[in-house]
């Protein structure tokens, strides 16, 4: 396997950054994980513009020779060179600039690398998770918390909690209490046939499948609210389900003793792999 590094392809099972690098000293930059489908990026216009928008947030310069469609054929030549068609992207944006906490430039680098994947296409788990509230720590609310930033110490915990009590994910919730979001995703419940994910002024990610499912309900003529949520809806609700732009729709079976069905999330994951097909 190879990687690219500012353009130049490297192995990847070698050394390729230096130990000065400020993603390694201080998670200093911004990641996006784009699916790969059939050879091509799904939903890649979407994450340009959140990558852009999470560049400005962080004062890092776009990188040099760095646009929309070099990273569409940079991808595309890293496939060819590592021989798959289906594959998880990571595009990983740094400061490259000496300093301590206080750098001395905003240039911006970059990093590209594949993952091979096991299906070629979104496919929704066949068994429901089983998930709980992660207790020990809360995502506060400022201007990072929609981004997709490098320091991700709070999902890193919040797995190795779900580890601990053999769980398959856990949710997330912000200093207000509010849920937002859970350990690797975006959610949704369904109550009576209507979508309810939490605003981004709540402190969630601003994901691009969240997004993609939006737009998809809204054009079925499923209603969709942005809406604060609480442990009570959850107990009250239909389905959970989760989504993020690696695996697209993921239900949740099990919340402690509540037990939740998959019509809508199979149907939603249905559109969304019609969508990546057109």
């Amino acid at each position: 396997m190879e990687v690219n590094l500012n353009g130049v392809l490297y192995p990847a099972d070698g050394p390729v950054l230096p130990m000065d690098n400020r993603a390694f000293h201080y998670g200093d930059g911004l990641f996006e994980t784009i699916r790969i489908v059939n050879g091509r990026a799904c939903f890649l216009d979407a994450h340009w513009s959140r990558l852009t928008e999470g560049l400005r947030a962080l004062r890092i310069d776009q990188p040099e020779g760095l646009d929309r469609g070099r990273l569409e054929q940079s991808i595309g030549e890293l496939l060819g060179r590592n021989g798959l068609k289906d594959a998880r992207c990571r595009l990983t944006v740094y400061r490259d600039s000496p300093g301590y906490y206080r750098p001395h430039g905003n240039k911006g680098a970059y990093a590209l690398e594949l993952f091979a994947v096991e299906h070629g296409n979104y496919i929704l788990n066949e068994r429901g998770f089983t998930v709980d509230l992660y207790p020990a720590m809360r995502k506060p609310v400022n201007m990072l918390s929609v981004h997709k930033t490098l320091g991700a110490q709070l999902y890193v915990m919040a797995s190795l909690w779900c580890i601990d009590h053999h769980l398959d994910n856990c949710l997330l919730q912000n200093d207000r209490g509010n849920i937002i979001e859970s350990s690797s995703g975006n959610m949704f419940i369904v109550s009576n046939g209507v979508l309810y994910t939490p605003p981004l002024s709540d402190g969630c990610i601003g994901g691009v499948m969240r997004m993609q499912v939006v737009n998809l309900a809204l054009e079925n003529k499923i209603k969709v609210y942005e809406s604060s949520l609480n442990p009570q809806n959850l107990l009250v609700a239909d389905e959970l389900f989760f989504t993020n732009a690696a695996t697209g729709v993921q239900w949740v079976g099990t919340y402690r003793t509540k037990r939740y069905g998959h019509r809508m999330a199979l149907r939603l994951q249905d559109l969304l792999v019609e969508k990546v097909r057109r």
